[in-house]
């Protein structure tokens, strides 16, 4: 069983910054990949951005450049810089691990408002 502890959504202007953190409860090590999607109201859900335990990222085309994905060293830690944040950035921010069957988060509200 995994849980997650998620931080650092909020409130922003354009051009702003955010740091996402979310911290997992649970065996969760190198082999399995952590990582980020969002949900906008009316849309489905999408991938932000994935961090293997080797390493290797992926990113979502429209946040390329912007946001920084990055993994703790105990691999059950994942943090997401978002930089240049626009209004179309907000959502609710998951939380997830491909361990078992996938694990989710309770989710952070993000909003990208002047």
């Amino acid at each position: 069983q995994v849980q997650f502890v998620e931080s650092g959504g909020g409130s922003v202007q354009p051009g702003g910054s955010l740091r996402l953190s979310c911290a997992a409860s649970g065996f969760i090590d190198s082999l399995y990949v952590m990582g980020w999607y969002r949900q906008a109201p009316g849309k489905q859900r999408e991938m932000v951005a994935l961090s293997r335990g080797s390493g290797s990222t992926t990113y979502a085309d429209s946040v390329k450049g912007r946001f920084t994905i990055s993994r703790g060293n105990a691999k059950n830690t994942v943090h997401l810089q978002m930089s240049s944040l626009k209004p179309e950035d907000t959502a609710v921010y998951y939380c997830y691990t491909n361990r078992d069957s996938g694990y989710w988060g309770q989710g952070t509200q993000v909003t990208v408002s002047s």
